[in-house]
């Protein structure tokens, strides 16, 4: 996961709002809906992007 807006270069936080196309460039929530939720990349849909767990430590069950 990208750590910063590939339009504005604002930081995206890892447990932050974030938008991806499918190749998983990354966008603020506040350029995302300036284009209108399409990656000017590639042309794709920009969804809004998962968190990552925070403890990924095994529990064991």
């Amino acid at each position: 996961m990208k750590s910063e807006c590939e339009r504005c270069n604002t930081a995206l936080d890892a447990d932050g709002i974030a938008f991806i196309c499918s190749y998983e460039c990354s966008f603020c929530a506040t350029c995302a809906q300036v284009m209108n939720a399409i990656c000017p990349n590639c042309g794709g849909e920009l969804v809004l992007r998962p968190r990552r767990r925070q403890d990924v430590t095994a529990t064991g069950s």
